[in-house]
């Protein structure tokens, strides 16, 4: 994956924006930040839980590695050369998902409009 797909990515979801940062691209919605990285860089940041970080680090230690900073919250720094276009696909929305205010509509598979249920509300946080 290249970091203009991963901006398009980040920026097709409902309500997201981009905002320049610390030297670097972070991608919002309502002001909480679920993504961020620099065009220039190899890699990227995106908000995971602590369980899906050891997951995808333990899969894959070449192209995820434990944010430097973030890292305690579950962030996960991601090898954007390694990242095939359907888990980054994933990551992005599950970040945005667990960033999202719960008033705000919901992507589904294939249409970035779904509402979420109850249910996955309940997930997010």
């Amino acid at each position: 994956m290249k970091f203009e797909q991963f901006r398009r990515l980040c920026l097709s979801l409902p309500e997201a924006e981009e905002i320049e940062t610390w030297g670097e691209s972070t991608f919002r919605v309502h002001g909480r930040i679920f993504a961020m990285g620099s065009p220039e860089g190899k890699s990227v940041s995106v908000k995971a839980t602590l369980d899906d970080q050891a997951g995808l680090v333990a899969m894959d230690p070449k192209t995820f590695s434990v944010s430097a900073y973030t890292g305690r919250f579950g962030w996960v720094s991601v090898r954007l050369a390694g990242l095939a276009p359907q888990l980054g696909d994933r990551l992005v929305k599950n970040a945005w998902e667990r960033t999202a205010p719960r008033d705000t509509p919901r992507p589904q598979r294939g249409d970035p409009r779904r509402k979420t249920t109850s249910n996955q509300n309940a997930r997010r946080r």
